[in-house]
């Protein structure tokens, strides 16, 4: 019951996203702006459908939608709204349509903005910036149906609990429809599992495992009980848990093991996780490659292990 997330894009499949710059968006004159714009948010949403579908067709469960479907939404000097856009209709109606073909085929969508999304920080320029941004991925994920807004705690500055109270009081700034997908997950240089269940329970918010993290940034915790404390986050809201895996590009024996490989070894995949009804996002470089080929390396380990 092992659902297998792609995260946002195909190495061979011919499903393309597309972007486009605030420069060259600054370019044009406003309708020109919103006619480009609004073509590449229907390019998208098609695309993403045509995603969705090759999850669907391939059993696997999970995706991980781009965070910029909507280029430039929040920009503050060629951002925007839906409502304006030439193609508005039709951009609803794709939106509708993804959502439910997600619903009827139990398909898990996630959102996880980039590492400048940061509610911790200390500066008011860039929690306004954070809060502008996740309010634009609360509508996106509003529309498309995605359960859950993942991010990072941020950096530890003057203390990691200064850092966190922060988190703790910008994250009641967000408006519901945020605030109930929100998760947060530890990462490979600042905070551990250990760190951020504290937050979770006191926000009553999932946490999101990354154990590739965990294994460059140890705590106390093994791999076995960070993975039951995350499955009780989840469980504790009913939902079904979350987590990351990778591979070591360079082998854990290199100075630097964060970067991503190409596969996931499977000797990385934790064996604790075999039994699990979860969501694994597959964070490699071959992208759709490298899931179907860990999708088969655990149904083999799983049959092993009966044996």
């Amino acid at each position: 019951m092992i659902r297998f997330g792609l995260c946002c894009i195909f190495r061979e499949e011919p499903i393309r996203f597309r972007q486009t710059t605030a420069a060259s968006l600054s370019r044009l004159n406003r309708d020109a702006q919103l006619q480009k714009i609004s073509g590449i948010c229907l390019d998208n949403l098609k695309n993403l459908l045509l995603a969705v579908g090759w999850v669907d067709n391939h059993k696997t469960g999970a995706f991980r939608v781009l965070s910029p479907l909507f280029p430039r939404f929040t920009h503050p000097d060629v951002g925007y709204r839906l409502d304006i856009l030439p193609d508005k209709d039709e951009i609803l109606s794709l939106c509708s349509t993804v959502k439910n073909f997600c619903n009827t085929r139990d398909i898990r969508l996630s959102l996880h903005p980039d590492q400048f999304n940061i509610l911790s920080s200390p500066h008011d320029h860039v929690v306004a910036n954070t809060l502008r941004e996740l309010e634009y991925q609360g509508l996106l994920a509003e529309l498309i149906g995605a359960e859950l807004i993942n991010i990072h705690a941020g950096g530890i500055y003057t203390g990691k609990e200064g850092a966190i109270s922060r988190f703790q009081k910008n994250f009641r700034l967000l408006s519901n429809a945020v605030r109930s997908r929100l998760t947060v997950e530890n990462d490979d240089r600042c905070y551990t599992p250990e760190d951020l269940f504290p937050l979770c329970r006191n926000l009553e918010i999932p946490f999101v495992y990354d154990v590739h993290h965990h294994r460059c940034l140890p705590d106390r915790l093994d791999v076995e009980e960070a993975t039951e404390r995350c499955i009780q986050s989840w469980t504790a809201l009913g939902r079904e848990p979350f987590f990351h895996l990778s591979s070591p590009k360079h082998g854990w024996g290199a100075a630097k093991r964060q970067p991503h490989s190409d596969y996931i070894d499977v000797a990385d995949f934790p064996h604790c996780w075999t039994h699990l009804t979860c969501t694994i996002d597959i964070e490699a470089k071959a992208k759709e490659l490298a899931v179907l080929r860990l999708k088969k390396d655990v149904a083999n380990l799983t049959v092993e292990k009966r044996a």
